[in-house]
């Protein structure tokens, strides 16, 4: 009883301090890595696993939309965790259909594979299976976060939640993606470009301000690197998109 009490305050506290959600994630990572096994069916392995990253951002995520009539906190986040995974997997399991990489295209004179016929810019689906979850990546883009004043907890506060909205979202990432100079702007001021963006990519102001710290966040994954936390958050809206609608 004492510990259910704890771990409400604990987690109410987290809600309200970044650091205190921080903390409360390496606190329970033996809980999220038991969650994470009983998906995969074996002990998820830091550095290797791309489930475990996963579980991680499920149980942050849990932390911040928790609250007392849901019932007792671990179950509700050992849900979140489970969801997110499934979801995980299901995905996995498309890509898994496709054609392998490795093989020949086709059977005729031009022997070459499909991944030596793809362009180097549509490679990312094969970096997102091969590149690690580490926790350290996660914690590296905790901290680029927080260079610009901004959190875990903000970014999913500020997600698109419509469906019109996300695509409006999307549309201005790709825009800012073409244009590196845009990219640059924001390394350079720690800010947001939003009239150029508004301007180039056709988006009301209006929604880059309002979704300004998940743009920022999507953005500073591009540029970074993170392409599996880049692919977290970008399924997070896509899921909160579905929910409500256009």
């Amino acid at each position: 009883m004492d510990r259910a009490y704890d771990i409400i305050h604990q987690v109410a506290a987290a809600k309200e301090d970044p650091q205190a959600a921080d903390d409360l994630v390496r606190q329970y990572l033996p809980f999220i890595k038991a969650e994470t096994a009983k998906l995969i069916r074996r002990p998820p392995q830091e550095g290797q696993d791309d489930e475990l990253g996963i579980a991680m951002f499920a149980f942050h995520e849990a932390v911040l939309a928790y609250s007392r009539p849901r019932g007792a906190f671990l179950p509700f986040a050992a849900a979140a965790i489970r969801n997110r995974l499934i979801d995980f997997q299901r995905q996995e399991r498309r890509h898994s259909l496709t054609l392998s990489l490795d093989s020949p295209a086709c059977s005729g004179e031009d022997s070459r594979t499909l991944l030596e016929q793809l362009d180097t810019g549509h490679s990312e689906i094969d970096e997102f299976q091969q590149r690690s979850a580490a926790r350290e990546e996660i914690l590296d883009f905790s901290a680029q976060l927080k260079s610009f004043g901004l959190h875990l907890t903000d970014i999913a506060e500020n997600c698109p939640k419509q469906e019109r909205t996300l695509q409006a979202c999307l549309q201005a990432l790709s825009y800012a993606k073409a244009n590196p100079v845009l990219l640059e702007q924001l390394i350079t001021t720690h800010k947001l470009p939003i009239g150029p963006l508004a301007a180039g990519s056709g988006v009301a102001r209006k929604t880059l301000e309002r979704h300004r710290k998940y743009l920022v966040a999507i953005l500073l994954a591009y540029t970074n690197g993170f392409e599996i936390i880049r692919g977290h958050l970008c399924q997070m809206a896509l899921r909160e998109g579905g929910r409500n609608g256009a």
